[in-house]
């Protein structure tokens, strides 16, 4: 059978063990002591650090000097964090706020209700537990549902929860309005590497561009310091958009040696750089390391937005990001054979992309 289709272990979900009142975590999911957080922070500096918030309806201002100096500002961000939060998006709050009550909801069914969409490593569609499937490899405190968004021939809406009723409904609607908004950036993105301004668009398939999501839900931990919610990775592919948790801080970043605990601003998306972008842009852009710290008394919830290429088209470097100066630091591959990494392994820092990078 293929390993990728079957999980070489039994399932064991983990608000289940964390809704059983135990007092100690499995060692399954206790990581090597090199990996685990810190969660007692050094006093932060006088200017306290966070990832850039930027209005992005500076983009649109009549005044062209604010645009450029928007883009600039975002152009920056993608070079030097990975990440940033956009605030004035252009999606509705009100839907954002639905959205993340009909997944807590969603968690709170009984456990056969949930049951019923339990995934399996093929396609990880459904109600999952673990990423990776290596049999006896450290897990993540977390449970969560993906699913498939973009092209619509995989989209299967009989593939996401029929309850609460307004499910499927609102994961249309919410689906529709980041895929927009994707799109904006993606044009802002291409333009600040100066190649056309659908470049980035083209490259990963303009109409057959690929999207999916996973729900997180990061239960309470009796021992967060042994764990985490999820370990460190770079996202393997294109762009994230993150609506965070506005009430528990989860999100960790490494900016360096440290790890930066990210201050979610209340109805922003948190936007990241995939491993995708990086090859695109011959590392103009980087993605950078990221991982979500647990917490022993409230219980969290964020929605990840993967933008992706299409995954049978061949991505890498743009020709006109490559000189001899700057030679090609990427052999081409398609997604669909990349992300297979991630799938088998589990999230592994940024040994991937870092891996293909050719010696000069």
């Amino acid at each position: 059978m293929n390993s990728l289709q079957s999980w070489p272990e039994p399932i064991i979900r983990v608000q289940s063990l964390s809704d059983s009142g135990l007092t100690f975590i499995p060692d399954q999911y206790v990581k090597p002591l090199a990996d685990r957080p810190s969660l007692t922070e050094p006093p932060p500096p006088p200017a306290e650090i966070n990832i850039p918030v930027i209005d992005l309806s500076q983009l649109f201002s009549p005044d062209r000097s604010i645009r450029s100096a928007t883009a600039r500002v975002i152009s920056r961000a993608c070079s030097e964090w990975g990440f940033f939060q956009v605030v004035n998006h252009g999606v509705s709050h009100e839907l954002m706020k639905r959205i993340r009550e009909v997944w807590r909801e969603f968690f709170e069914l009984p456990s056969e209700e949930k049951q019923a969409y339990a995934n399996s490593p093929a396609t990880y569609e459904g109600y999952g537990s673990r990423l990776g499937v290596e049999k006896g490899m450290k897990l993540d405190w977390s449970d969560y549902f993906f699913l498939h968004y973009l092209p619509e021939s995989l989209r299967d809406q009989n593939k996401w929860p029929s309850l609460p009723l307004s499910c499927r409904e609102l994961v249309a609607e919410y689906g529709n309005e980041l895929v927009k908004l994707c799109g904006k950036l993606m044009k802002v993105f291409s333009v600040n590497l100066g190649l056309e301004e659908d470049y980035l668009g083209k490259a990963f398939g303009g109409e057959e561009v690929a999207a999916c999501m996973r729900v997180n839900f990061y239960p309470k931990c009796p021992q967060p310091d042994l764990t985490l919610g999820l370990s460190s990775h770079s996202d393997p592919g294109g762009m994230t958009l993150l609506h965070s948790d506005d009430h528990v801080a989860g999100l960790q970043v490494r900016r360096g040696d440290d790890w930066v605990t990210v201050k979610p601003v209340p109805n922003a998306f948190i936007v990241n750089i995939g491993d995708q972008i990086q090859i695109l842009s011959n590392a103009t852009y980087k993605s950078v390391e990221h991982r979500v710290i647990v917490n022993s008394a409230k219980e969290r919830l964020s929605l990840a937005f993967f933008y992706n290429p299409n995954g049978n088209i061949l991505i890498e470097p743009a020709s006109e990001l490559v000189t001899e100066d700057s030679p090609a630091l990427y052999p081409a591959m398609t997604f669909n054979k990349y992300r297979l990494f991630i799938r088998t392994k589990g999230p592994r820092g940024k040994s991937q992309v870092e891996a293909l990078k050719s010696p000069h």
